[in-house]
């Protein structure tokens, strides 16, 4: 019932590490189904959004001993190098993988503190997860309070009554470059959450032009009859990118959607004026040498550490409450891990000594001659009652006393001292 973690994030490495270990939707689906076959992991679940790339498990044997092979598993799956992963990614072990993941939903480990999208985020690879069959009741259990963990946060703290996400961040840097945006107009690729949100914050600001561009027209239809905007066909660059100033792209690629070449041109018909692109996609969006155009502004997601430092210094003060939660659901979550696992040892242990004494009875009381059958009978129902009393106090207690379950802070010391791993060799 072990836990492993291993990811990387915003905080262990940069974005150009990020996009080449990023998971789309199949790539997860994918990779939790060869973790299992390959015997790697017995439970998985993989967590990418933009800033985060992890991978949770539960391994058939321990925890840090599974650890090496998943690192492995990512450099290969993803035909990335292990010198370049080595230094970004971290491992997490059983109470500090819990941790980890509670404060991740809770937006604590997030590069905008309290930032809204991640619980949806968290939510939506356990749906992932759970539908494909790749969850078992350990991962289940942690993904289902982890949830909690996000809603109690955000309901029992200011994290969540102003939250600011990377949209809002997005459409904060443009108005540094233009100032107000009453009188510019603006193009979205993508219709996902994170294009919504960023439509949203725009009609907000009060955004002149709003065009919307994205592989399914459905889709952009629907958000262009919302909010009020204007859907323009993929991949018709040559007329999309001349008229806005701002462009936001969210949109899952595995290449850069929008060119150099393109953008030059644009520039081009625009007589220059300013052109500001937020990519917010991961792997980018944007070709990394169209920021050195003359006047046209490139930022992506790594660009926001001086908004992000704002938007924590005004809420740090709520840290130490949601820290809080976190710890008391950790506790809670351990207690439970705890009790399921000691409960098993208990069972574990009762087949040990039933099996010593069948031993002890083929070895002893079948040599006593004078014993009858129903003596022997007797005998073995005896030394069974003396079993059974041994062990159900402390099984009683284990499913009683949640204090108890706490203080078992090693139950694999109490499996090697009862000779149970060695028995399961």
């Amino acid at each position: 019932m072990e836990i492993v973690l291993v990811g990387l994030n915003h905080r262990t490495a940069p974005v150009e590490v990020r996009e080449r270990v990023s998971f789309t939707a199949d790539q997860a689906r994918r990779a939790s189904e060869e973790l299992r076959s390959k015997g790697i992991l017995e439970e998985t679940l993989v967590l990418s959004t933009c800033n985060r790339s992890e991978v949770y498990g539960v391994p058939p044997e321990t925890s840090r001993e599974c650890a090496p092979g998943l690192s492995t598993f990512l450099s290969e799956f993803h035909s990335v190098r292990m010198d370049v992963l080595g230094t970004s990614l971290y491992h997490h072990y059983d109470g500090e993988a819990v941790r980890h993941l509670f404060r991740v939903a809770a937006g604590l480990d997030s590069m905008m503190l309290g930032e809204a999208e991640i619980l949806g985020q968290v939510r939506e690879a356990y749906r992932v997860a759970h539908e494909q069959g790749a969850t078992g009741p350990v991962l289940n259990r942690l993904f289902q309070s982890a949830l909690e963990v996000g809603k109690r946060v955000r309901a029992e703290t200011e994290l969540g009554a102003r939250p600011m996400s990377v949209a809002s961040a997005g459409v904060k840097l443009a108005e540094r470059i233009f100032g107000k945006l009453h009188d510019r107009s603006a193009l979205v690729l993508g219709a996902g959450t994170i294009s919504e949100q960023v439509i949203a914050q725009l009609r907000d600001r009060g955004i002149a032009r709003l065009f919307v561009m994205n592989r399914s027209k459905e889709r952009a239809d629907g958000l262009a009859k919302q909010y009020r905007g204007e859907v323009l066909p993929w991949g018709e660059w040559e007329k999309a990118l001349p008229v806005p100033d701002v462009i936001v792209t969210s949109v899952s690629a595995e290449e850069p959607v929008l060119r150099r070449e393109a953008v030059e041109r644009a520039m081009d018909r625009r007589s220059n004026r300013a052109m500001f692109l937020m990519d917010l996609g991961l792997p980018r969006n944007v070709d990394g040498t169209v920021g050195k155009l003359y006047n046209v502004y490139v930022y992506n997601i790594d660009d926001l550490t001086e908004i992000v430092a704002q938007n924590r210094q005004a809420r740090e003060n709520e840290i130490p409450k949601a820290d809080s939660i976190v710890e008391q659901q950790v506790g809670k979550f351990l207690s439970w891990q705890a009790g399921v696992e000691l409960v098993g040892l208990v069972n574990e242990l009762r087949t040990k000594m039933r099996e010593e004494r069948d031993q002890f009875i083929r070895a002893r009381v079948a040599s006593i001659q004078h014993l009858t059958e129903a003596d022997r009978t007797l005998v073995e129902k005896l030394m069974d009652e003396i079993l059974e009393s041994l062990l159900l106090g402390p099984a009683q207690r284990l499913r009683g006393e949640k204090d108890l379950r706490r203080k078992v802070q090693s139950v694999e010391a109490l499996r090697d001292l009862f000779l149970l791993n060695r028995e399961k060799s």
